[in-house]
């Protein structure tokens, strides 16, 4: 009696495709499980049911067309040995993401192979759906990668990076729309739960066909093993690769090493908090050398290095920053300009505004939430402690409540919704640096007072997309900022620069040099005598902008009017004006609050925590 299991039923006795040479007659498959053998087609119990009636038309197709049937079969298995392989093999950059990068023999395909033909059909199908699910994994922390990669110049954390999935997606939907944000969102879930049954699905079909030809395959393991042996024992390699891969294996291992080693850190991060070499210093010994002085620290959203040395960003930008220079010059102003390598890369500016006020290494969201919500000294609370100063924030960016201003020390913050603005959004950013800065000049600024004023002012019209980017108008013109609708209507759309990277590059230091102009005539228009600004980028732009292998390392400037504040800083040998040479001095940006506080004679008295 004819089998009709062979080739998923493809074949049959006398239509001219040989039967499964591997098989045992008798009904009898190599795993030594026997297979019901029947007549050509179900009883006439089983033909009432749905699923008797389904199995019947397929079957009648399959007797009626058996070449179309054996060309679906093996098209199928091949689709399926492409999915795994390709899911075994996939980089997890996109400049890897390259055809001979595919051309290797993956340790785990063999080891699959191997244990499915050890295996009975049910434990086999178990370790099917299982090794199906791994891919899933693999393959989407590749994805993961890929995009931390290209956006924050680094690889997904599993133990540290979920918390950053709801910040992508407000900012998609503050620069694309709700709409877009919801659909990618979705998008995202459907994209996981359909690798899930693809890749299950494959491992299931190609588990089933070794199995039903375990001879063949077995004999194909033990080649493919032998040669990966050979291949690794040797160091062979093809297309600059080694041909023996285990990439899948080595993925998920650096994962899990980096998600314990992040566990570990933090900690480690817990204890490291709480010690502080200003966090005993009385008051009085905090910044004795700058009372009298309206200190203001003012963040750039992403001026980084790239765009003063980057070949399409650096002449606007430097152009820029040598008439700025010049501008303040006249106006009693100098400065001086070095380099501090950020704690972040591409975006979580908060991440580089911890770091820069609490000389602390805050990289990521569980050190940001540990750190905001202890009592360690920041460089803001080191005015507001002394008594002498009162201190205020200016964020455009911060939309809603943000309990981390007392962490900061501030008495009094100035956020979107504080500050008059009744023009249009541009993308992201809530409103033009330029505007922002009119608003904190009306509203903080300009006003009489009985004590100097500390400001931390955070500018963000140079957020990406850079698109439509503002344009700088009369500053007696601004009004409510609807004088900009004209301006934003006008500009390059979001999507068209996200997706075309020169175009993106161009943008982006067209924003830095509406960014600096903003803030440099704002402190020719209001500067005084003993006006001191500190002002720096918080990161890098995205890797695709900044260009991959970019460092981290961000400008920073000090301008005063006084000499005996520069006078404090000679010693750090940063550069003349508001361009640092290449060459000037480089810092981590942790520490730049113990270089302040000492260079204007605070006094250390550290406490252990």
């Amino acid at each position: 009696m004819p089998v009709f299991t062979r080739f998923s039923g493809s074949s049959q006795p006398g239509d001219g495709v040989p039967e499964a040479e591997d098989e045992p007659a008798g009904g009898e498959r190599e795993d030594g499980e026997r297979e019901a053998t029947a007549a050509p087609g179900p009883g006439p119990a089983a033909s009432r049911t749905p699923l008797g009636h389904h199995l019947t038309r397929l079957r009648t197709r399959r007797t009626r067309h058996p070449r179309t049937a054996r060309a679906l079969h093996l098209t199928t298995t091949a689709l399926a040995a492409v999915l795994v392989l390709g899911a075994l093999l996939l980089p997890n950059t996109l400049p890897a993401l390259e055809a001979a990068g595919f051309a290797r023999i993956p340790a785990e395909a063999v080891i699959g192979a191997v244990v499915v033909l050890a295996l009975p059909r049910r434990p086999r199908l178990v370790a099917a759906v299982l090794y199906g699910l791994g891919l899933t994994v693999l393959t989407t922390v590749n994805l993961l990668d890929m995009g931390f990669n290209e956006y924050l110049g680094r690889g997904f954390n599993a133990a540290l990076d979920w918390d950053l999935l709801p910040d992508a997606q407000a900012y998609v939907e503050d620069t694309l729309g709700g709409g877009v944000a919801t659909a990618a969102a979705v998008g995202a879930v459907v994209l996981v739960l359909l690798v899930a049954a693809v890749m299950v699905a494959a491992s299931i079909r190609l588990a089933t066909v070794l199995a039903r030809h375990r001879v063949r395959a077995t004999k194909g393991a033990l080649i493919a093993g032998t040669v990966w042996v050979t291949c690794s024992a040797l160091g062979l390699t093809l297309f600059g690769g080694p041909i023996a891969s285990e990439r899948g294996a080595g993925a998920l291992r650096a994962h899990a090493q980096r998600t314990v080693q992040s566990l570990r850190d933090e900690a480690a991060f817990v204890k490291q908090s709480k010690a502080d070499t200003f966090g005993n210093t009385p008051p009085a010994q905090l910044l004795p050398d700058l009372r009298g002085k309206d200190v203001i620290f003012t963040f750039i959203e992403s001026y980084g290095r790239s765009a003063v040395e980057d070949p399409i960003m650096a002449p606007g930008v430097g152009r820029t920053l040598d008439t700025s220079t010049k501008v303040l010059e006249k106006a009693g102003f100098a400065a001086r300009s070095g380099w501090l390598t950020s704690a972040t890369y591409g975006g979580s500016s908060w991440l580089g505004h911890s770091t820069t006020m609490s000389g602390l290494w805050i990289d990521n969201q569980r050190r940001y939430r540990t750190v905001s919500a202890g009592d360690h000294l920041t460089l803001t609370k080191a005015f507001q402690k002394t008594g002498a100063w009162d201190t205020v924030g200016v964020m455009p960016g911060v939309q809603k409540g943000w309990p981390e201003e007392k962490w900061y020390g501030l008495d009094k913050l100035y956020d979107s919704r504080d500050l008059g603005y009744r023009g249009p959004k541009f993308s992201w950013s809530t409103m033009p640096d330029q505007y922002a800065l009119e608003a904190f000049q009306r509203q903080v600024h300009g006003k009489k007072r009985d004590k100097p004023l500390m400001s931390f002012v955070i500018l963000t019209s140079s957020h990406q997309p850079w698109a439509p980017l503002p344009e700088m108008v009369g500053w007696d013109e601004l009004g409510d900022g609807s004088v900009f609708a004209a301006i934003q209507k006008a500009g390059n759309k979001a999507s068209d620069v996200l997706t075309d990277t020169t175009k993106s590059r161009e943008e982006y230091g067209r924003s830095i040099q509406y960014s600096l102009t903003s803030l440099t005539q704002w402190l020719e228009r209001y500067g005084t005598d003993d006006t001191v600004l500190v002002f720096l980028g918080d990161h890098q732009p995205i890797a695709r902008v900044s260009g991959n292998g970019a460092s981290r390392d961000v400008p920073v400037s000090i301008v005063a009017k006084d000499p005996k504040v520069l006078d404090k800083v000679a010693g750090w040998n940063w550069t003349e004006g508001l361009k640092p040479d290449r060459d000037a001095p480089v810092w981590k940006m942790s520490s730049f609050r113990d270089r302040f506080l000492k260079a204007f004679g605070s006094t250390p008295h550290p406490s252990k925590g």
